[in-house]
């Protein structure tokens, strides 16, 4: 009995320092610092156990930690966006300590792309010319609206003079074709934001906003963007939002310190559970502008959401987005032009600064007319571009075991809201603007009587572009079904679509004395003293373009699958091809104009305008009712050449199908065969990618052939019908020269042609042969980064007809960035600082040489300085 319970004893003594050995081998811990190469705590880095379900992210002090760990070796990752990730081996024993520093990676080539590809991969192994700007690369650009920001982007052509939003977006030589971005593409999380990009007073980015919701933006040329996304043979520009697996979130507020803004961003983002993540964030910002509009031009905010459930073998993520926003449209404005078409000399018009002036004015706050049901609709001026978008959506991703995965990406969007904005529709002296409504015609002003007698002697015919959008609403969905087989990866894809397009064009003309600040209408009397218009308005319609009462109610409703088959022939060839067939049906109807006798102004009376008010014609509609299809293919080789070098090439043919802009000639909108629905867009490329210790290097050599139907250009009045050739190269680079200086900088030589027409052999209007950006940052003082862009571009030709040219330009931006306390600096920027009249587009293909001219153009606007406070936490 003794033996045993001094047995038992002994096994007791020995089940308890089993007990205790594996009780502390299960609570030991890790924790440690990560910091720049300076030094600084990064917050917000994600820190993953290898081969385990385990991560964090480091807190506002750089601080990570994790317990309950077993004494054993183990692999910890520190990944952070715009520095190189580290891979560590520690042994944990205890409380273990591990320290990381991390270093800012110039060498993107590393990066992970989601764009273009069917499988995210890295860009080195990519057979595609693609481009990543993180939120800090975009912030050292200062630009001014997201256009701007595109036009660091090799390859991309982005005019973006016209405010918040309906800019001209085109890629490679490419055609611009009658506006906004036919060929391209902007996406949201992957999916288009509108079907068609140059839908008329409907551009996508004027349903995209830029804020600290977004992680970074892709950029696809050519490649395999047609093949992966309806309407985008030339390319694709993603707006990627931020998941909240990187944990903290990000308070600014920003101030217009020479002009009227401001502006406060909010963002955060978590842990909320195990696996379970969220992001929240938006921004709300009132002001004037840069422009002197007269008015608060600029009012309006958006709000976005998402949460991510990750589960063992994949994740799903809801998202939503609301934007209100009321932006500024700049249409082009009164420039003078004097020495020959060849070589001109641009200046702004005496009276009116081509910088900072805008049409809008006090004296025309509200436009007037019948609306799209007939009946007196008011439409306040301030608005401007009005979109009001609500969106939700969902995207899942699961990997279904023996090679299988499946992602779909689902949304819906409610789109309304209104185009208002005043054009020059021509710009005259005073007398022949009085002759033009008869013989001895005279103008005074409309708000004391005085004669007229602006200094300039200029006057402005405005063509009120009042458009109302009713349903810009779609639905988009894109399922894909992988099976990878050894060397072979098989993706099926099918996407479907359908696009509102439903909007009214309720147009009024008025006359205007040119001035940049709060210019003043003018009525016109006859020689009889009769009085032709009231307050300005001299026309309830267009009567110079036909009265262009319009009103579009159509539905593109969109099938395209799609499949995509890579090949890893060898550990350093691969391959890659894809092909689509996109079938489109069209319904609906669209409607013009009739004149009618209406007291607008409800006085009892019918005055000259009154007499001929021009509204929607709708018991006279249009149908439409027709189908198309199109096919599009792409095949791509990468050659890695060593894990720093490789070499790729590809071709592709895609299509771009019209909407609205061929709902005017007239054509049988019953029958698909007699309907020039497309615009086909051929491509081939040949690329190289260099990485080097601290930058990387990128090129590629393009060509492109454009087939192009035609399509309605309303500024013109015209039908835009050409083909085109293109052929040009693509440059890319960044390096650290040292550990605080950053050179990064892109260049695209383009030569483009117009292959067919009157205008056979010349330069596409608006393409430059060169566009370039140069951007140097330097990091001072632990905390502090001054950098300065330049972007620029050599000249181009006003028109197709090639006579014009609107001279080359560089644009000088500056930033500075102040570390005041932990997580808090001061960033002063500036926009153009040299204020540099830089003209992008103009409405006359030339001048009468050796006199002074007066052209309608759109330029670029001037010296802006900003300032903003921001806090990360």
């Amino acid at each position: 009995m003794k033996t045993t319970n001094s047995l038992l004893k002994k096994m007791g003594l020995v089940m308890a320092l089993l007990l205790f050995n594996f009780s502390f081998s299960q609570n030991s811990n890790l924790s440690g610092t990560v910091s720049d190469a300076s030094g600084n705590p990064l917050q917000g880095v994600n820190i993953t156990i290898k081969n385990s379900n385990k991560a964090t992210a480091t807190d506002s002090d750089g601080k990570y930690s994790f317990s309950d760990l077993k004494n054993e070796t183990i692999n910890i990752i520190a990944a952070y966006i715009g520095f190189k990730s580290v891979e560590l081996k520690v042994s944990i024993d205890g409380n273990t300590i591990q320290n990381i520093s991390l270093v800012e990676n110039a060498n993107v080539l590393d990066d992970v792309v989601i764009t273009g590809v069917v499988n995210p991969k890295a860009k080195i192994k990519s057979s595609v010319s693609i481009t990543s700007l993180g939120t800090e690369q975009i912030t050292q650009s200062a630009p001014r609206s997201t256009a701007e920001i595109f036009r660091t982007i090799p390859g991309i052509r982005s005019e973006s003079s016209g405010g918040e939003g309906n800019s001209n977006i085109s890629v490679r030589g490419v055609p611009i074709s009658s506006g906004g971005s036919k060929y391209l593409q902007l996406q949201e999380d992957g999916l288009p934001v509108l079907l068609f990009g140059d839908i008329a007073f409907a551009t996508a980015d004027i349903f995209t906003r830029f804020d600290g919701n977004i992680a970074r933006i892709e950029a696809i040329r050519g490649g395999s963007a047609s093949t992966l996304s309806t309407n985008s043979p030339g390319g694709i520009i993603n707006f990627i939002s931020k998941t909240g697996k990187t944990e903290g979130g990000n308070l600014s507020t920003a101030f217009g310190l020479d002009y009227g803004n401001f502006r406060t961003d909010l963002d955060y983002g978590g842990k909320i559970g195990e696996g379970l993540y969220f992001h929240a964030g938006g921004f709300y910002r009132t002001g004037e502008g840069i422009r002197n509009t007269g008015f608060n031009s600029n009012n309006g905010g958006q709000f976005k959401f998402n949460i991510t459930k990750e589960f063992e073998n994949g994740s799903i993520t809801v998202y939503a987005k609301f934007l209100n926003d009321r932006a500024v449209a700049y249409m082009p404005m009164p420039v003078a032009v004097s020495g020959t078409n060849a070589n001109p000399n641009w200046k702004s018009v005496d009276g009116y600064d081509a910088t900072t002036g805008a049409l809008q004015s006090i004296y025309l706050t509200h436009n007037l007319g019948l609306g799209p049901d007939g009946n007196v609709r008011r439409e306040a001026v301030a608005n401007g571009m009005h979109p009001i978008s609500k969106s939700i959506g969902a995207n899942a991703s699961f990997d279904l075991g023996d090679g299988w995965k499946i992602n779909d990406n689902i949304r819906l969007t409610l789109n309304t809201g209104g185009f208002i904005s005043p054009f020059p529709a021509e710009l005259a002296t005073a007398s022949t603007i009085a002759n033009s409504f008869g013989a001895g015609s005279t103008l005074s002003y409309a708000d004391n009587g005085a004669a007229f007698n602006t200094p300039n002697g200029l006057v402005a015919r405005i063509h009120m572009f009042d458009t109302q959008l009713n349903n810009m609403g779609n639905f988009m969905n894109d399922l894909r079904l992988t099976k990878k087989l050894d060397k072979i990866g098989i993706t099926a894809g099918f996407f479907k679509s359908m696009q509102n397009v439903s909007m009214s064009w309720l147009w009024n003309s008025y006359l205007q004395e040119v001035s940049d600040a709060n210019p003043r209408l003018i009525n016109v009397k006859n020689a009889a003293g009769t009085l032709l218009s009231e307050n300005g308005l001299y026309a309830y319609g267009t009567p110079a373009w036909g009265n262009l009462a319009r009103n579009y109610d159509t539905q593109y409703n969109v099938s395209a699958p799609y499949i995509n088959i890579t090949v890893d022939a060898t550990e350093k060839l691969s391959f890659e091809g894809g092909l689509r067939y996109d079938k489109g049906k069209v319904t609906g109807s669209f409607a013009g104009g009739v004149s009618t006798t209406y007291d607008i102004n409800n006085d009892g009376k019918i005055s000259v305008p009154e007499q001929n008010v021009y509204a929607i014609d709708n018991a006279n509609a249009t149908p439409v009712n027709y189908d198309y299809d199109y096919y599009s293919y792409t095949l791509g080789a990468n050659f890695l050449i060593n894990n720093r070098q490789s070499v790729f090439a590809r071709i592709s043919k895609g299509a771009s199908a019209k909407a609205d802009r061929i709902l005017f000639s007239g054509l049988n909108y019953l029958d698909g065969n007699k309907i020039n629905a497309l615009d086909f867009l051929q491509q081939s490329e040949i690329g190289y990618k260099q990485k080097f210790n601290r930058g990387y290097f990128y090129a590629t050599a393009f060509h492109s052939k454009t087939d192009e139907q035609g399509g309605y250009e309303a500024t013109s009045n015209s039908i835009i019908k050409n083909n085109y050739k293109s052929l040009g190269l693509e440059l890319e680079s960044a390096y650290n020269v040292t550990d605080n200086l950053n050179l990064r900088s892109s260049l695209t030589y383009t030569k483009a042609e117009i292959t067919s027409g009157d205008n056979n052999g010349n330069q596409p209007r608006r393409q430059p042969k060169l566009m370039y950006s140069f951007i140097p940052t330097y990091k001072f003082m632990n905390k502090n980064t001054l950098g300065l862009s330049f972007v620029g571009q050599s000249k181009a030709f006003a028109q197709d007809s090639n006579q014009l040219v609107m001279d080359g330009f560089v644009i000088v931006n500056g930033f500075v960035e102040v570390g005041i306390a932990k997580g808090l600096s001061l960033n002063i920027s500036g926009n153009n600082l040299f204020n540099t009249l830089a003209i992008t587009e103009a409405e006359e293909g030339s001048i009468t040489e050796n006199k002074v001219n007066y052209v309608r153009a759109r330029s670029m606007t001037g010296r802006s300085l900003s300032m903003a406070l921001s806090y990360k936490f």
